[in-house]
């Protein structure tokens, strides 16, 4: 699955996406299982204050929510398509990497990341953008493998494997709902003095992987109608 890192949010999908969009093609790379981030020495690098997200682990089951988007309409970057919805997350027979994120800010977002915190899987860059349902991380941060392929619309000459600057996590569809949350609706609540005026995508629209705090997810949830939608197929 191919994405870059920035997000249109509110332009229409004829526009092309931005160098950050993350955005998948129907032929997808092969991301190993898990390929370790090791800096020249061997060791783990390990995350800098400045490099964390400021989101906080404020859930009552000690989660991090966080959101993340990709573009539900086709596309062609390279001749690949591009285009990756909830649906195709759905339909996925085995955790999906989350890869192609070529933004710092987004990728150090990604770092943050814990085995178990849900995300938003927002649709960007098409007709209607929004919210479209819930993924989890099952897998954390691990070395983006299509960064070294020169066929990936997203390749970077200038990540090596000795020194990747690209990561991946993997995630799992969990729950589409029955209606988008819509980015007018967002918007909305995200004036001054709104329950969403601090959310990290209403103040950085082109991020496409962000934070979102305890209260944001649980004003969003009510959105959305709560549980409501389609859960995973058993």
């Amino acid at each position: 699955m191919y994405y870059n890192a920035v997000t249109h949010p509110s332009t229409p999908a004829t526009k092309p996406a931005s160098k950050n969009e993350r955005s998948a093609p129907k032929k997808r790379s092969k991301q190993p299982a898990s390929t370790p981030i090791l800096s020249t020495n061997g060791t783990k690098p390990q995350l800098k204050d400045k490099e964390a997200s400021d989101s906080t682990r404020d859930g009552e089951d000690g989660k991090s929510y966080w959101l993340m988007k990709a573009e539900p309409e086709s596309r062609f970057e390279k001749g690949v398509d591009v285009k990756f919805s909830i649906d195709d997350l759905r339909d996925a027979k085995e955790p999906e990497p989350w890869d192609g994120v070529r933004n710092a800010a987004a990728r150090n977002n990604m770092r943050a990341m814990k085995k178990g915190d849900l995300a938003f899987f927002y649709h960007s860059n098409c007709k209607v953008p929004g919210i479209a349902g819930i993924m989890e991380i099952v897998r954390e941060h691990s070395v983006d493998e299509s960064a070294f392929d020169p066929k990936h619309p997203y390749y970077d000459e200038k990540s090596k494997r000795d020194n990747p600057k690209w990561e991946v996590v993997h995630v799992e569809f969990r729950r589409k709902f029955n209606e988008l949350v819509k980015l007018t609706d967002l918007k909305s609540f995200a004036k001054p003095g709104g329950p969403l005026e601090n959310m990290q995508m209403m103040k950085q629209s082109r991020l496409s992987v962000s934070a979102v705090s305890g209260k944001e997810w649980e004003f969003i949830m009510g959105l959305a109608g709560g549980n409501k939608g389609e859960g995973p197929k058993q």
